[in-house]
């Protein structure tokens, strides 16, 4: 109980310390007229909210449990907190998305670890959300390649058809718009990352008929190598379509006892590791 209330009691004194400067740089925006980008990025500090406080429950559920059980089966006994990515990122499918104070806390009990250092890993991680978002978390990339490609048009097109800014979720709580950096999706550019999927090859017109679809309940599914390019072409396949590769490589050939006399010939070693 005391180490529950030194943290929440540490984690309140930050968010006071942080308040004033982070006022200071929200006026410096408006007084720019709101130019700056922000990019994915989300504070380090934890500010209570009614459904977001130590106090608040969580617990995985039975079905959950099994997998936590999993996941710490591939560490030793003495390294559990190896476990804590992966149990952060379980804990936050199960609560629609974020990570509360609480789930953090709990993955702290289950790894024997101090919540402090759930805390480090949680807000360092961007895959990590710590406030709720949307059930379809579009991060947008807004890094050279895509803004080149018009990633701009595709941000206003978001923001106008949905009535968001950055950094912002619909009333509905069905969308949330945050543009990132890099998603490493350069060649399909301009790209979103819609939950876990890649939509890729966006214009306007194909980023509207997505948000569309995804009010029906039916985002257009996952294509053949995982992502879905919006323009019909098949991963980062050109306009020709496939022009090479069209064969599956067989295995390399390895020459038996090639480690015999126990010694590698700094001359021939390549083909003694089969290159």
């Amino acid at each position: 109980v005391l180490s529950r209330y030194f943290h929440a009691t540490m984690l309140s004194a930050l968010a006071r310390r942080a308040v004033p400067a982070t006022a200071n740089r929200l006026s410096s925006v408006a007084a720019t007229g709101g130019a700056r980008r922000s990019m994915g990025s989300a504070q380090s500090i934890h500010i209570d909210t009614p459904d977001n406080t130590v106090e608040t429950k969580f617990d995985f559920n039975e079905e959950n449990y099994k997998r936590v059980e999993m996941i710490l089966s591939k560490y030793p006994a003495n390294y559990k907190q190896s476990g804590i990515i992966p149990l952060l990122d379980l804990a936050q499918r199960q609560n629609g998305g974020w990570l509360p104070v609480s789930a953090m806390d709990k993955v702290a009990q289950i790894v024997g670890s101090a919540p402090s250092r759930v805390y480090e890993v949680a807000s360092f991680y961007t895959m990590f959300n710590r406030t709720k978002v949307g059930k379809y978390f579009i991060q947008l990339c807004g890094t050279t390649p895509c803004m080149i490609c018009g990633s701009e048009d595709i941000k206003q097109t978001i923001t106008k058809h949905l009535g968001i800014k950055n950094g912002e979720t619909t009333k509905d709580g069905l969308f949330t718009l945050l543009e990132v950096e890099c998603l490493g999706a350069c060649a399909n550019a301009p790209m979103i990352q819609m939950n876990d999927d890649y939509y890729e090859c966006l214009t306007p017109e194909t980023m509207i008929e997505l948000l569309e679809a995804c009010k029906k309940g039916s985002p257009p599914p996952m294509g053949k190598w995982g992502s879905l390019p919006m323009n019909g072409q098949v991963s980062c396949e050109g306009p020709l379509g496939k022009t090479s590769l069209f064969d599956e490589p067989g295995p390399v050939p390895i020459s038996e006892g090639r480690f015999d006399e126990g010694k590698v010939d700094p001359a021939s070693v390549k083909e003694h590791m089969a290159y």
